[in-house]
């Protein structure tokens, strides 16, 4: 074990994001977003077979035996906490290790848009937290609770698959649940949450019908629900969630979502003039516009809401990395890579800035 703990060590200390471990071939590691292979001993199948009998959390081994890949959280004293897929390939063991860092970032470390903090602080309904694989998701629903932590006096259940970020009650009483360990299953959970008198519930990932219909419960009847989506805008938010309900569902669902849903922040992370990464933010907040449409069943108008929604807090993809650009962070080229729409962001530039959300909302 002294040479996976080497490694993981050497990840946290070259600024890793991400550890790959794969019999027969280099060690990998993922640093600013660029997989680069590190001098290190290949690894044999005799040593991950090691490795996965050591690390393996024994409330998992059946559930390894039986499907062949787990999530779980491996935590190395005077390193850190890694959140761990292990699975296979042709035979083989794979590790894929997220590191995630012990200290929760603040907004403003995250560079967060203040919008962020008023939005975690709403007093009820549904936060999603969406974006693509990687896209810190997890760490920016971590600095929600963080700052909620630190400053209101709130019961937070949180249900995560496996645990990440670890919480030290401050201000809030927090209860962290991990689906294997503390709960056969997110939808065994999430039927008894309500029993366990939470201010704010958060689910570690909207997965499916299940876990909205207890969010849109939860949220109907007082309670802050955070949670994370994999989209790669807030407007297809909604839809994505239609998407996980039958077909004569929707409706229902939908007027559900546009009374209790409260805000979307997409993310989009993008690479700094200074070599890091920042994210780049999209935000729809549920105002009286929007929930019309959402009730209207309109969907296709929720991208101009947002375009032409800056007063209420709103701002799209283009609009988040022009300002980026105007403030020195992130370069044209990096912007124009990351838009939605590159053709406006390049007129932009320009200084030609034209209202198509306000035309299409008429």
């Amino acid at each position: 074990m002294e040479m996976f703990h080497r490694i993981l060590k050497t990840a946290v200390d070259g600024t890793a994001s991400d550890i790959h471990l794969k019999v027969g071939t280099p060690v990998i590691f993922r640093i600013s977003r660029q997989l680069v292979a590190i001098e290190c001993p290949h690894p044999t199948q005799e040593w991950m077979d090691m490795v996965v009998e050591k690390i393996t959390p024994p409330h998992h081994r059946k559930k390894l035996e039986d499907e062949r890949e787990i999530d779980f959280s491996y935590y190395l004293p005077g390193v850190g906490r890694f959140r761990t897929n292990l699975f296979q390939q042709r035979g083989s063991w794979c590790f894929a290790m997220r590191y995630v860092k012990t200290n929760v970032p603040s907004f403003e470390e995250l560079g967060l848009l203040p919008i962020v903090k008023q939005i975690a602080e709403s007093p009820r309904g549904i936060v999603l937290v969406a974006g693509s694989t990687g896209s810190g998701k997890s760490t920016t629903l971590a600095a929600m609770i963080e700052h909620i932590n630190a400053n209101f006096k709130k019961h937070l259940i949180t249900m995560e698959d496996p645990i990440e970020y670890v919480f030290e009650d401050n201000q809030s009483v927090i209860e962290q649940r991990e689906v294997g360990l503390d709960t056969l299953s997110f939808n065994h959970a999430l039927k008894h949450v309500l029993r366990q008198d939470p201010d704010i519930i958060m689910i570690g990932e909207m997965r499916d019908a299940v876990s909205f219909s207890a969010a849109i419960s939860a949220a109907d009847t007082g309670h802050l629900v955070l949670s994370t989506l994999h989209t790669t805008n807030a407007a297809q938010s909604i839809s994505r969630i239609l998407d996980f309900f039958k077909a004569e569902e929707r409706e229902q669902v939908r007027r559900q979502l546009a009374g209790c849903m409260q805000a979307v922040v997409c993310q989009r992370m993008v690479g700094t003039v200074s070599g890091t990464m920042t994210p780049a933010l999209e935000i729809l907040i549920n105002t009286s516009t929007v929930k019309k449409l959402i009730e209207e069943n309109r969907l296709d108008k929720l991208g101009p809401a947002i375009e032409t929604g800056n007063e209420d807090g709103m701002i799209n993809f283009n609009q988040a990395l022009f300002q980026l650009v105007k403030d020195g962070k992130v370069s044209k080229a990096e912007a124009l890579a990351k838009a939605s729409n590159p053709q406006a962001l390049e007129m932009n530039f320009k200084g030609i800035f034209n209202s198509e959300g306000r035309r299409i909302l008429g």
